[in-house]
This record gives C-alpha cells, sequence and structure tokens, in this order.
C-alpha cells in the first residue's frame, strides 16, 4: 500500500491518495481549496500515473469536502459517504458562506450500501467501521494487511474529534473509539484527518480523553 497525504485549506486537513502496486487509486476527504492546491494535487496524481478510481469521504464537514466537485469535472468520480452524513453534505455550501469563504459547489454523491463494511481499491481492502460522534455518519477504514486505519477526525494524535458542531456526540464519539478503533492490534497506524501519524497502541497509553 502506497499513501500519500496532503494538509489543505485553512483547516489544515489531511486529504490523502491512497493505491496499490498497479496504481489503483482512492482519494480520501478531498480537501483541496485554492488553484495551487489544486495544481498540487493533480500533478501529484500524473506524475505518479495512478489511476484515480474512487473517491471516499470519512465524513462530511466542508474542510474534508472542498474538492469534490473538482474532483468530479476531472475524474468523473462522485464522493461515497455514509447515509447518516448525507444531510451534512447536502448543507455544505451554507455551512461554507457561515465560514466566510466564497460559494462552494458540491456534486452528486453516492451512498454506501446500508449493509457494506468492506472496499477494495483494487489489491486492497479495507474494513468500513461505522464510528459516529464527531458527525453522524463518520466512518473510519481500516486495512488489515498494512496495519492502517484512516479515521477522519474521529482520533487523533493526543485528541479526539470535536463534539459541539452540529450532530455531534460527546458519548457516542468515546462510545465509538472504544468499541470500534481501540480493538484493533495496538501497532495499528492512525491516520487523522489533522495532524500527525498516531498509533492505536499509543493513544490508549497516553490519549487524555481515553
Amino acid at each position: 500500500m502506497h499513501i500519500k497525504t496532503f494538509v489543505f485549506n485553512p483547516f489544515a486537513e489531511n486529504t490523502y491518495l491512497v493505491w496499490d502496486d498497479h496504481g489503483e487509486t482512492a482519494v480520501f476527504d478531498p480537501g483541496f481549496y485554492t488553484q495551487e492546491e489544486e495544481t498540487e494535487f493533480i500533478d501529484f496524481v500524473q506524475s505518479e500515473r495512478l489511476n484515480l478510481k474512487h473517491c471516499l469521504l470519512t465524513h462530511a464537514h466542508i474542510d474534508h469536502i472542498f474538492g469534490c466537485q473538482k474532483i468530479k469535472d476531472k475524474y468523473n468520480l462522485k464522493p461515497k459517504l455514509h447515509a447518516q452524513d448525507l444531510m451534512l453534505y447536502q448543507s455544505g455550501s451554507q455551512l461554507a458562506r457561515m465560514y466566510g469563504f466564497p460559494e462552494v459547489v458540491f456534486p452528486a454523491h453516492e451512498l454506501f450500501e446500508e449493509d457494506l463494511n468492506q472496499y477494495s481499491i483494487g489489491s486492497l481492502t479495507f474494513q468500513i467501521l461505522f464510528t459516529p460522534g464527531h458527525s453522524p455518519g463518520s466512518v473510519s477504514y481500516y486495512n488489515l494487511e498494512n496495519s492502517t486505519l484512516l479515521s477522519g477526525d474521529v482520533l487523533f494524535e493526543g485528541s479526539i474529534g470535536r463534539t459541539d458542531l452540529p450532530g455531534g456526540n460527546f458519548d457516542l464519539l468515546i462510545h465509538s473509539i472504544k468499541t470500534q478503533l481501540l480493538i484493533l492490534p495496538k501497532d495499528t497506524k492512525v491516520l487523522s484527518g489533522h495532524g500527525g501519524i498516531t498509533s492505536i497502541g499509543q493513544e490508549i497509553l497516553t490519549n487524555p480523553f481515553l
């Protein structure tokens, strides 16, 4: 598994490209906002000759979906998200205005099937873990073979996702983390929606919220 991390937009959001040895690629949470960020993203995909075939969301807060329309325009990919975050996604333009951003357009979407619990990116298989609390439809993606978890804004290095936004629920978030994430092997690398890489073992030992 190959991973490229970009830090985009004023929220310093982590956008991830993940691809297998044959170049089949997914973008997780395309957060690029400026023309320069969009160019950086597209140039990397082209320089590595990646076959971008999937656009996956951990959740639908605006900092994680700024680039969805550009992904649709350039690669003809609709973002895939959990149904419980649909209302959040559909309110993206309104929320962007509330944060003072110019008009942002978001494309048509696709919803994960209700009983879908895994997703393949070429030869890579990810378990889809339902981890609500930061948002109603937050999901995390876990690849057993490479001991890697993409946790979105559920679990961070030394912290957890905020729950004071619409749809947030602190007790539910803690329950999601403890029942879905902390049961993973301790050497599992955690790639979060913001900040640096951590591990499940490190968070068990040092995270003050857990």
